[in-house]
Formats: structure tokens, C-alpha cells, sequence
């Protein structure tokens, strides 16, 4: 019965995939890309067997600590397992069978061992150890195309997007698949080409469907990609529509959760909007799901509860040193948008901005030197989180009120104007804050007095 259930789920995904390269092959020179995405379809995930597998291979290295070979599949399948819970507990296991296995059997013998070390400190924030780490498999393994994938996405977190360019394109020389599709729409997204960035992920998708058994978590995940682009640009209806396909996919997904929580939030259904990310910090108790939800309890009245779920924030991002490394950005964040700790928020932002220099921590640093009172500095971070050409609405939101505070009224208006043209509802509490802003800039300048 599974042979013949295994084998129908291969039908009906090359059947879609047939269909996806079919729409692809039809873009030709077309200005948008017009295409539809094959229907969702739940992708069932073998978790007893993925438990039955962790667990043969932790008795593996049981029976032969020097079994380098097991401590590598041992730390993909939980690799893999963090992927599709969120558990930072599979990030700790991950660490310890990477560092077992080198300890077993040396990098230049061992590359799989040392892969598996910069995926766990890439997850893990350790960006600079990471890119080191690629590095280092660039030079023992450069025939393949995985280290400069691995290469590719530390460049990325530390923002260098120069090099994780030459690395991207590297990797695509050698191999364009799902991983491939998937980093250069990254790319796209991060410079402002929300077309490109769909064409890319359309072509994953199809990938991702073609393989041999369809990864529910990695089909899931395109699927919300596709969500947020159509998210940033204000469709709200079909970044909708994306985040559902993702959840029939795979059921309580917590990315797409949250997304499609944010979602209803910005289509005016706050009890749809609190429903879902109730569910999600169920599942996954993330500092930025729990003060989302805290926003959203605030919105509602509940100001009870919005003050609890804005306590466990901290607690959750202060329950350890790895999860400190891991929620920094997200504290600092979270602080600065609740006008708390504004000094504390600063500092934790610009230590972070001295090692990932991305578009986003520059963001960081600019919100957060805003509200501790530092507007020079904050002028500066934001030209810097700026300078992708980046299409985000927060990030325009952002640049906008700090140039309000620097008194460049003009700038105010622009960038505050164009966040709000791009995606009114980007935030349930900011883009009223900064529909506010808007409307008192505007009314100033049309003052004669």
C-alpha cells in the first residue's frame, strides 16, 4: 500500500512539474510573469521514520564513536528536523555530532563533517565561522557546487553581497538546481526585482516537485516565498492564497502561520489574524511570533494579554547563550518598535551590525540609534540599508521617520509615501504610525502659514 501511495504522489507531481515548465517556457520577453502555480496538494511527511532513523544513527556512533560517516547523516537528519520544527534543540544536537565527527576523522579527509558545520553556524548566526568554514570547502572540494552555496549564504548574512554574487554565479555554472533558483531569488529580492525573484522561485518550485520524494518542508517554504513577495507588494489576496497552498502542503507550518496570520491582520480580520498566530507560537514560541501577537492582543483590547506576551519575549530570547546569538536582532527590534530600552536596544543592534553588515542589521542600527536619540547616526545606518534598492516597506517606513526627525521634511514625505503606496498594511501597528506621519508632514507643507 505505501509502494502504490509512493508512487501516486510521483504521478501527480511530475504531472504539476510538466505543467510549471510548461507556464515557464511561455514567459518569453513578457513584462510580468504570467503563470500559475500547479495546485497544492498535501505532501505527507514520514516522521516515525524520520525518528527511526535519528535514532539508528545515534546508536550507530553509540556502538563506534569513530563512525564519522553516520555522525554526518546524524547531523543532516537533525538539521533537517529543525527545519521542519524550528527546535533550536536540533541546532545543539547538529553542533555536537559536526564536532564529533571532525573529531573523529580530520576536514581534509572529512568534508562532510565541516559542511555540516557551517550549515549548523549558519543556523546558529555564527555567520563570520560559517563563511570561514565555506571557505575552507571551496579550497578541499571546488569541483562541486555546495560550498560556494554554503559560501554564498554566510557572504550574504554578513553583507557582502558583492562576493555571494561571484559565489552564486559560481554555483549556478556548476549546477542550477532548487538551490541554485532559490539564492538567486534572494538576490532579486534584496535588490528591489520582485519579478525576477517569482521567476525563480517559480522554476524551484518545479524542481522541488520533480524530486524523487517531494520534501514537504522545501515545497512548503517556496510556497511562502512566493507568499511574501506578493506580501511586500500590498497583494494581499494572493500572498493569501500562497500561504494557504503552503499550510495543505504542510499542516502547521509555522512560517506560513504566522504569514498567513499577518496576512488576515492586513485584510482587517484581527480574530482570523490572533487565531493563527496563537496556533504558531503553539508550535514555535519565537520572540518576533509572540510580540507580534502581543501587537495584535493590543489592537483587540487585550491589554492583558498583550502585556504578558510582551514579558515572555524577553524571557524566551534570554534563555540561553545560543539563543541570545540567535534573537539579538529580533530583542533589539522589538524594543525599538515598543519604545523600550532605547539606549540597551542600540548597543545590542551596532554589536550585532559589526559582524552581519546586511541591509537588515543596517536597518537595525538605524531604528534603534532613532529612538535612543542618535538621528545622525541613524541617517547613516539607513542610507547604508538602503543602498540595494531593497523594495520593503518597513524599511521605507523606517528611513522615512528618521528623515522626519533630522527635520528633511521633504524626504519625510517621499519615503513614507512610497512605503504606503507599496504595502499599506505592512505592519498592524506601524503602517498606522506612519499613515499618521504622512498625513501631518503633508498638512504642514500645505499650511501657507
Amino acid at each position: 500500500m505505501r509502494r502504490v501511495r509512493s508512487k501516486l504522489v510521483r504521478l501527480i507531481a511530475l504531472g504539476v512539474v510538466l505543467l510549471c515548465l510548461r507556464g515557464y517556457a511561455t514567459w518569453g520577453a513578457s513584462a510580468a510573469p504570467e503563470f500559475t502555480l500547479p495546485v497544492a496538494v498535501p505532501i505527507v511527511a514520514d516522521d516515525r521514520g524520520a525518528s527511526q532513523a535519528i535514532r539508528f544513527l545515534e546508536g550507530r556512533v553509540r556502538e563506534d564513536p569513530e563512525n564519522f560517516h553516520a555522525y554526518n547523516k546524524l547531523a543532516g537528519a537533525y538539521l533537517q528536523r529543525l527545519r521542519d520544527t524550528g527546535n533550536v534543540q536540533f541546532l545543539e544536537l547538529t553542533f555536537r555530532a559536526a564536532r564529533a565527527s571532525l573529531a573523529s576523522v580530520p576536514a581534509e579527509q572529512n568534508v562532510g563533517g565541516l559542511a555540516a558545520l557551517a550549515q549548523a553556524e549558519h543556523a546558529a548566526h555564527d555567520f563570520a565561522a560559517a563563511r570561514d568554514h565555506a571557505l575552507q570547502l571551496v579550497q578541499l572540494d571546488p569541483a562541486k557546487s555546495y560550498p560556494y552555496e554554503l559560501l554564498g549564504d554566510a557572504l550574504l548574512e554578513v553583507g557582502d553581497y558583492e562576493r555571494a554574487t561571484e559565489a552564486f554565479s559560481r554555483m549556478e555554472a556548476l549546477s542550477g538546481g532548487f538551490g541554485t533558483q532559490t539564492r538567486l531569488a534572494r538576490l532579486a529580492v534584496l535588490e528591489g526585482d520582485t519579478e525576477t525573484a517569482q521567476r525563480r522561485f517559480f522554476r524551484a518550485l518545479a524542481l522541488a516537485l520533480d524530486a524523487p520524494a517531494p520534501s514537504r518542508e522545501t515545497v512548503a517554504w517556496v510556497r511562502w516565498q512566493f507568499g511574501e513577495t506578493s506580501f511586500a507588494v500590498g497583494d494581499y489576496a494572493t500572498a493569501e492564497r500562497h500561504y494557504r497552498d503552503a499550510l495543505t502542503t504542510f499542516p502547521g507550518y509555522h512560517n506560513a502561520l504566522v504569514a498567513l496570520g499577518r496576512v488576515r491582520a492586513a485584510r482587517g480580520d484581527l480574530a482570523g489574524a490572533v487565531e493563527a498566530y496563537e496556533e504558531a507560537v503553539l508550535r514555535l514560541p519565537d520572540p518576533a511570533f509572540v510580540a507580534a501577537l502581543g501587537d495584535l492582543y493590543a489592537l483587540a483590547g487585550r491589554e492583558d494579554d498583550a502585556t504578558r506576551q510582551y514579558a515572555l519575549v524577553e524571557q524566551i530570547a534570554r534563555l540561553g547563550a545560543l539563543n541570545g546569538s540567535l534573537y539579538d536582532r529580533q530583542l533589539a527590534l522589538f524594543y525599538a518598535d515598543h519604545d523600550l530600552h532605547a539606549d540597551q536596544a542600540y548597543a545590542m543592534a551596532l554589536a550585532e551590525f559589526q559582524v552581519r553588515r546586511d541591509v537588515y542589521g543596517a536597518d537595525a542600527a538605524a531604528w534603534t540609534a532613532l529612538k535612543a536619540g542618535r538621528v545622525a547616526e541613524a541617517r547613516a545606518s539607513i542610507s547604508e540599508a538602503l543602498r540595494l534598492g531593497t523594495r520593503d516597506a518597513r524599511l521605507l517606513y523606517h528611513a522615512g521617520m528618521i528623515a522626519r526627525a533630522d527635520g528633511d521634511d521633504a524626504s519625510a514625505r517621499d519615503y513614507l509615501r512610497d512605503a504606503l503606496s507599496l504595502n499599506p498594511k505592512f505592519d498592524p501597528l506601524h503602517a498606522a504610525v506612519a499613515q499618521r506621519a504622512l498625513d501631518e508632514l503633508t498638512s504642514a507643507a500645505s499650511d501657507p502659514r
